[in-house]
């Protein structure tokens, strides 16, 4: 069974991707975290954990939802991610995860997604963003063939500073810049709540036809870059700035 988490279709994109290799099912990982719905799952196959990087981890709501829930049946589980630039050292992190639920790590990878994370960053236009994309499509191929065959991913080595980006400065960088205050809604608004309905940790509630966030969000990015009329900015960094969707479907 695959299980993503996508807030702009980059982990989407690849989860389908390799379903449509192995031949599994596919889970999409927003709906159940926004449910709160931990109840168990089970799979014949390996499991595999399809989401993006934040902060040089996978994000904390996923790996708290996979503590929190049971996935009983096979007992190996993959990683793959996807990312701006940098996974870090993502990958120890999901071997110790694996490790807690009692599960066999079959390996971490990365493949390198269009940029979507504008409260930082700029997003590629959409033909740029094809070109990244299609750069990867070779691997992806490579990794549904692995997990096809159950094959352990080779391991992928990892530096000092990789290290300290998903240690010390993941540490940091959650509770300093991870908050939705800078978020507001344009005139540009009608009202439509697809914000209101996309947010995984239902954070965002329409106030008199207008979104209002609260405390708790994850930038996954998918209220600003899926607003059908672009009317929400993050702050004054992201205006005039692309938003970003995953261009390519299976």
């Amino acid at each position: 069974m695959i299980l993503y988490f996508s807030g702009t279709g980059n982990s989407e994109y690849v989860a389908k991707r390799i379903a449509k290799m192995s031949g599994d099912v596919v889970v999409n990982l927003f709906e159940k975290i926004r449910s709160k719905d931990y109840g168990d799952l089970y799979s014949e196959k390996p499991w595999v954990v399809v989401a993006p990087i934040y902060a040089w981890r996978i994000p904390k709501i996923v790996e708290e939802w996979l503590l929190w829930t049971k996935l009983n049946g096979n007992k190996d589980i993959y990683f793959v991610t996807t990312c701006g630039e940098s996974c870090g050292n993502a990958g120890s992190y999901a071997k110790q995860l694996s490790a807690d639920k009692k599960m066999n790590f079959k390996g971490f990878t990365t493949l390198v997604m269009p940029e979507n994370y504008i409260a930082m960053f700029s997003a590629p236009e959409e033909k740029e963003a094809i070109d990244i994309i299609d750069r990867q499509e070779k691997r992806i191929s490579t990794i549904g063939r692995y997990v096809k065959a159950n094959r352990s991913f080779p391991r992928e080595k990892i530096g000092v500073m990789e290290k300290m980006m998903s240690g010390i400065v993941n540490d940091v960088f959650y509770p300093a810049f991870v908050h939705a205050k800078k978020f507001y809604a344009t005139d540009a608004c009608i009202s439509c709540g697809v914000c209101e309905t996309l947010c995984p940790l239902d954070n965002i509630h329409m106030v008199d036809g207008k979104p209002v966030w609260g405390n708790n969000c994850t930038h996954c990015m998918a209220c600003i870059c899926k607003c059908p009329k672009e009317a929400i900015e993050y702050g004054k960094i992201s205006v005039g700035k692309p938003r970003y969707t995953c261009p390519k479907e299976v």
